[in-house]
């Protein structure tokens, strides 16, 4: 599903990752910790095509992103791959719904169209009742659920997640964690989540750890 070969990138004359090799199976859940400054992020972000590599390649379900010009680039992002980032980003002025529908619209779905589905993942993330309210309206573990429902809405076969439950509380936290594996079972998505959290990194099928720019299976 997802085939990262010899990642190297490099900020100035800091050399961050040096020849990352990956390979993610489809429907697998992989955590990838390390200490901050580790280069965790900045995989996460060439692999869902937010940066460049230096050199390497990454390949998701069979196509070589590295090969896509901006706007391919983009189409493909869309399609097939859902962000959840630690901070939701939620637009405040558009309720949870609309919020929902963002990437949707992006595609060029109208707001009638993705309703269904918004709603459907809605119901799945137990928030049917604060489809309605705006990001001020709801709390934080909400906010966050209705971030994972944004990453979902085009059914995409990644989800990459950024210190997803970082800003939550041990409860929420442990709620979202189950619902990344809820999800898996529902869906078959293939799930890539850098944490800190050493509980979620442990229910994850397989741990990679980070260090000194280069990867290592735990």
């Amino acid at each position: 599903m997802i085939k990262v070969e010899n990642i190297h990138k490099s900020y100035g004359t800091l050399e961050v990752l040096k020849g990352i090799n990956l390979r993610v199976a489809e429907g697998e859940v992989v955590s990838i910790v390390g200490a901050s400054g580790a280069g965790k992020t900045t995989l996460l972000q060439i692999i869902g095509t937010l940066e460049k590599a230096d050199k390497g390649t990454v390949t998701i379900g069979g196509t070589d992103v590295s090969r896509l010009s901006g706007n391919e680039l983009a189409r493909f992002r869309n399609r097939n791959i859902g962000f959840v980032f630690q901070f939701h980003h939620l637009l405040p002025e558009f309720t949870a719904l609309e919020n929902i529908c963002m990437p949707a619209l992006i595609q060029g779905r109208s707001l009638k169209e993705a309703t269904p589905d918004a709603m459907q993942l809605l119901e799945f993330l137990k928030l049917t009742d604060r489809a309605q309210h705006k990001p001020s309206e709801l709390s934080g573990g909400e906010q966050q659920r209705v971030a994972v429902a944004r990453a979902l809405i085009n059914r995409p076969s990644v989800i990459l997640a950024d210190e997803p439950s970082g800003n939550l509380d041990s409860a929420n936290a442990k709620e979202l964690h189950q619902l990344f594996f809820d999800l898996r079972k529902q869906y078959n998505q293939t799930f890539i989540i850098v944490t800190h959290n050493e509980e979620l990194a442990r229910m994850a099928d397989r741990k990679i750890l980070m260090k000194d720019g280069q990867s290592k299976e735990q």
